[in-house]
């Protein structure tokens, strides 16, 4: 069982930047590949990003490629989301997830939801205009 716990969301303008983190608790969670989704008001969650186990390879929303970048530290048990510049439209709650699968999943499934067993609570990050 692995705890995630998302920080370092907040209230910015647009073309700002905001990092947020999330901790797992699991002592295997190099073993995880980690997303990131959001979720909008009266909208459903969307994937953003993920991020394989070693960090080697990463995969984006085309929404926010080219602006968001996810990482990890494996050694500090946290995956990392980096957004630069930032849009209205990104304003969400963003959960960090683990997909807890030891084999290779097909990038056609990096975006569903039930691909991720454990999920954080997230955390707010509103963009004013």
């Amino acid at each position: 069982q692995a705890q995630l716990v998302e920080s370092g969301g907040g209230l910015v303008q647009a073309g700002d930047s905001l990092r947020l983190s999330c901790a797992a608790s699991a002592r295997t969670f190099s073993t995880y590949s980690m997303g990131w989704f959001r979720q909008a008001p009266g909208k459903e969650r969307e994937f953003v990003a993920r991020i394989s186990r070693s960090g080697g390879e990463t995969y984006y929303a085309d929404s926010v490629k080219g602006r968001f970048t996810i990482s990890r530290d494996n050694a500090k048990n946290t995956v990392y989301l980096q957004m630069n510049s930032l849009k209205p439209e990104d304003t969400a709650v963003y959960y960090c997830a683990a997909d807890t699968f030891r084999g290779n999943r097909g990038s056609s499934d990096f975006g569903h939801l039930g691909s991720y067993s454990y999920w954080g609570q997230g955390t707010q990050v509103t963009v004013s205009s």
